[in-house]
């Protein structure tokens, strides 16, 4: 990676930030994109622009973020950059590819096939140099997908619900007794026995 930024000329326009654990500065950061007061990457340090912009910036339109994972399980990471607004390109293989619509609230990338990633990326900065339009809505596409699909309130009402049907179903089912004593049985004949059977007698000397 620093041999293709020094090669393409992008020293001072791409910053790698390591991990970040103090919760509150994290906050802050979140807080400054989804108000635009963003942080530049195109210099050495991070510098606030407290300003709003009379029209999208290049600045601006040139701030995404890409999860070019081989597979993702869920990917937190993904819905937190949609939240604040990031055009997000993150890898189709696992939840990501639920998670965005593609060209709506951010683009899938398979990041087994790079020409065609570098590709995606590259129609999009295009797409956004011919119409400055084009960032902002695919940034309000990532953060009404999120509204209508990944909320804490949304996650916590479909939990409740899970729970109250399971506990109806534990009831009329009898679940804890009957089933529980169906599976220790199974386990007992699958593997229990079988290896009861193999643990050496002791025999009186």
């Amino acid at each position: 990676m620093y041999r293709l930024i020094e090669q393409y000329k992008l020293d001072g326009h791409i910053r790698w930030i390591s991990a970040q654990m103090n919760r509150v500065r994290n906050g802050s950061y979140t807080g400054s994109l989804r108000t635009r007061r963003v942080y530049s990457c195109r210099y050495s340090t991070l510098q606030s622009l407290n300003t709003e912009p009379t029209k999208p910036s290049v600045l601006t339109n040139n701030l995404l973020f890409v999860k070019p994972a081989f597979y993702e399980a869920f990917g937190l990471t993904v819905v937190e950059s949609m939240t604040c607004g990031l055009p997000t390109f993150a890898t189709v293989h696992g939840g990501p590819g639920e998670i965005i619509v593609h060209g709506v609230s951010g683009f899938h990338i398979d990041p087994y096939q790079g020409d065609k990633a570098a590709e995606l990326l590259v129609n999009f900065f295009e797409k956004c140099r011919a119409d400055s339009s084009y960032w902002d809505m695919i940034s309000k596409g990532a953060i009404k997908r999120i509204e209508e699909k990944y909320t804490w309130k949304l996650y916590s009402e479909r939990l409740m619900t899970l729970a109250g049907v399971y506990g109806f179903w534990k009831y009329v089912s009898n679940l804890d007794r009957r089933e529980t004593k169906r599976y220790l049985e199974m386990f007992y004949a699958l593997k229990y026995r079988s290896l009861a059977q193999s643990v050496p007698l002791h025999h009186d000397g």
